[in-house]
């Protein structure tokens, strides 16, 4: 009997190896900004490259790759984000935060990003530079740590219990480790935002606020990696900062259709 149920099940496995072969690409260019040649694919994905050469003329074909003309290198499109960005729910909320952080940018002289969480980590879906002449900034499509980072604790602080509890097993914390981090979740859904400074970088301070859907489950984190400098003209303190990305995290939560208790 566990013999035929084991044979159902497998059964239900299905094989694209195009498709496959497909993603196997774009997942190993995504690695490689500076792109790579077909022979190049091809080796490092373990094909001839026979296996690939179609595919890649159909992905170019349909634009999911860019070939250079000049060094035969494939590299990955923005029309996959332009995809991706459309299909997601990141779409609405792009939507709704963009004018408000830029808004935000420009009444703090600061940078400011949004941070939506990705199976087990944080991922960067939305920034916005400050409008200084220098400043610090993160890339747009990074990934960050759910467990160290201002915006990743501030996802899991508001998470439900089942999401919680799945990124907690996936990061695997000693006992010590996670019961100090639960107790500082428990901080965070409390005073309803993390503010430290960063893990990486000297003088900064990392600010985070949550986002709710109208539903009330958080969608993304609101962040400031707050830049201090030293030549007196900082107009705008940190305090001050935190409570502009208050204000605008809560105009976004608004837009998505979420009004707290305040409200």
């Amino acid at each position: 009997m566990a013999g035929a149920k084991r044979k159902r099940v497998s059964k239900t496995i299905y094989s694209a190896p195009a498709l496959e072969k497909g993603f196997d690409i774009i997942e190993l260019l995504a690695t490689a900004p500076e792109g790579l040649t077909s022979s190049e694919l091809a080796q490092k994905l373990g094909r001839s490259l026979s296996e690939i050469f179609r595919i890649l003329v159909v992905m170019e074909r349909r634009s999911w790759l860019h070939k250079s003309s000049e060094t035969d290198r494939y590299a990955v499109s923005y029309h996959v984000l332009e995809t991706a960005f459309r299909a997601s729910p990141v779409q609405a909320l792009g939507a709704t935060a963009a004018p408000i952080m830029y808004e935000l940018a420009q009444a703090t002289v600061q940078s400011c990003h949004m941070v939506v969480l990705s199976d087990t980590a944080g991922l960067i879906v939305l920034q916005q530079d400050s409008p200084a002449h220098s400043g610090f900034a993160v890339r747009l499509g990074t990934r960050i740590h759910a467990s160290r980072s201002a915006s990743g604790r501030v996802l899991l602080a508001f998470s439900d219990p089942g999401t919680l509890d799945k990124v907690l097993a996936a990061i695997k914390l000693s006992p010590a480790d996670l019961k100090e981090l639960k107790n500082r979740l428990e901080v965070i859904r409390e005073r309803g935002y993390e503010i430290r400074p960063s893990i990486r970088s000297m003088g900064v301070t990392d600010i985070s606020y949550p986002i709710f859907g109208f539903d009330g489950r958080i969608r993304a984190t609101l962040s400031m990696p707050f830049l201090t400098v030293i030549d007196g003209s900082q107009k705008v303190d940190i305090d001050h900062a935190r409570q502009h990305v208050e204000r605008s995290a809560h105009k976004i939560s608004n837009g998505l259709g979420w009004f707290g208790p305040e409200d």
